[in-house]
């Protein structure tokens, strides 16, 4: 991890975290983690990326032992040093297959679907959930987790947090702009876990949520936390997978893997690039966007220009001003460098069509609409001659996105067991006005569909 020269990273010792923005103290990973925004307004990184062997895993390992592992450097002489075996195995529950591809010969998929709620966010909303609960806290009063998601985030900081003990959960989602089955999923918690359906778009209710976050007052009259790829306690777990995966293709092949990853946010970017600047042995990563050209349009060489986000059938990848950008910047602050580090391309709507007709029909291959942008980008690689060893990063289930996939396929999608049980509940969410005002007077109190007369 590089930086410019004002940079006071070098002065600091190992696990501290500074903001993105400079303007904030360091501080241990525990407190960014409960903060979830520095005070100025950036996101929290690690001082400096540590160096890991990859030959200090144990081969036998699980997916647990290896977050483990990985993560051990980052909360040196922090408070949840001594916690993080258990906060691992707790987070950790279910596996990150990487399965062969049958349409293409050195071609995979790795499936971060078999969490309870089928998305990739689980792995990262289940290892903060773990980390809160064994962080004290002098305010007795409850800590309220906002979020805001295009998709599948809320869904799992949802289960994550459902029952938890002095914690409530705001969930932000754009009214209309998700699937069926993920609005069902957002709003079926209840308890301490409550739905907003916002009058907008995703980077409306992201907008929301930095406000709230950023309000002095209003985190002084309900103490807050972020639960979005903001949060440095999500985005830090999420690169045990890349890791765990990286590390039996190494370990089998004696060769680097490469990954393709279907991004909005970049937050799962994010943390690939960051366990590949640790070490592990990942090749060359690709960013798969959807008609969001945003970052398709800076790494092809133009400027970057974030934008309103159109809507698109990979509805949580429907992100116009990418958070992680701000990250990405400071991680690679040389602006070559930080083009030489990735690339990316946009699938459109008709191709993701297409992609998973051709597949489903010809292979079995089920994949939803956001596994099927990476999908197409490993078919156009393929088609161009390319035959290095790729892993498709497989985001979601395809059965959250029923309703696009089986007209394709031909055929009804198997609901995952956990799924199933979610739908099965009743599910409500509150309408709100996408103003950080309505917002404010919910979280103060009413909790009651405003600014929408």
């Amino acid at each position: 991890m590089t930086g410019t020269a004002s940079d006071t990273r070098g002065s600091l010792p190992v696990g501290c975290c500074v903001s993105t923005r400079g303007a904030s103290p360091a501080v241990p990973p525990s407190q960014a983690i409960a903060t979830g925004l520095a005070p100025d307004g950036g996101l929290y990184v690690p001082t400096t990326l540590p160096t890991v062997d990859p030959a200090t895993f144990d081969p036998r390992g699980s997916l647990a032992d290896t977050a483990c592992t990985l993560l051990t450097p980052f909360f040196a002489g922090d408070v949840l040093a001594d916690g993080l075996p258990a906060i691992c195995a707790e987070a950790f529950t279910f596996g990150a297959p990487l399965r062969p591809l049958p349409a293409h010969p050195d071609s995979w998929m790795l499936e971060l679907f078999h969490g309870p709620t089928a998305a990739f966010k689980d792995f990262g909303a289940r290892f903060l959930a773990a980390c809160l609960a064994r962080l004290p806290r002098a305010d007795a009063r409850p800590l309220t987790i906002l979020v805001a998601t295009s998709g599948d985030t809320g869904a799992a900081v949802g289960a994550a947090f459902h029952g938890r003990p002095g914690v409530e959960v705001a969930i932000l989602y754009p009214d209309g702009r998700v699937s069926p089955r993920q609005a069902h999923q957002l709003g079926c918690f209840g308890d301490n876990v409550r739905a907003l359906r916002v009058d907008g778009r995703f980077d409306d209710c992201q907008h929301l949520v930095k406000a709230a976050l950023n309000d002095t007052a209003l985190q002084a009259a309900v103490p807050m936390s972020s639960a979005n790829s903001i949060s440095l306690g999500r985005l830090l777990p999420q690169m045990s997978y890349y890791a765990h995966a990286a590390l039996g293709w190494w370990r089998a092949h004696g060769t680097t893997l490469n990954f393709i990853v279907p991004t909005g946010n970049l937050g799962n970017a994010m943390a690939c690039l960051w366990a590949r600047g640790m070490g592990l042995p990942i090749g060359t990563v690709r960013l798969a966007c959807n008609a969001n050209a945003t970052l398709a349009e800076y790494f092809a060489g133009a400027d970057y220009r974030p934008r309103p986000a159109l809507r698109t059938l990979a509805n949580a990848m429907d992100v116009g001003a990418p958070s992680n950008f701000e990250r990405l910047r400071w991680t690679f602050p040389d602006e070559s460098a930080l083009r030489r580090a990735l690339s990316a391309e946009t699938v459109d709507d008709a191709a993701i069509r297409a992609t998973l007709e051709q597949h489903g029909r010809m292979h079995g291959e089920v994949f939803c609409p956001h596994t099927a942008t990476a999908m197409c980008v490993l078919d156009r690689l393929r088609a161009q001659g390319d035959q290095a060893p790729w892993a498709v990063v497989a985001t979601a289930h395809a059965a959250k996105f029923a309703s696009v996939v089986e007209p394709l396929i031909g055929h009804p999608v198997a609901v995952p067991e956990a799924l199933a049980d979610m739908l099965a509940r009743p599910s409500h969410a509150d309408p709100l006005a996408a103003s950080e005002g309505a917002l404010r007077e919910w979280l103060l109190g009413t909790r009651a569909a405003v600014g929408l007369h």
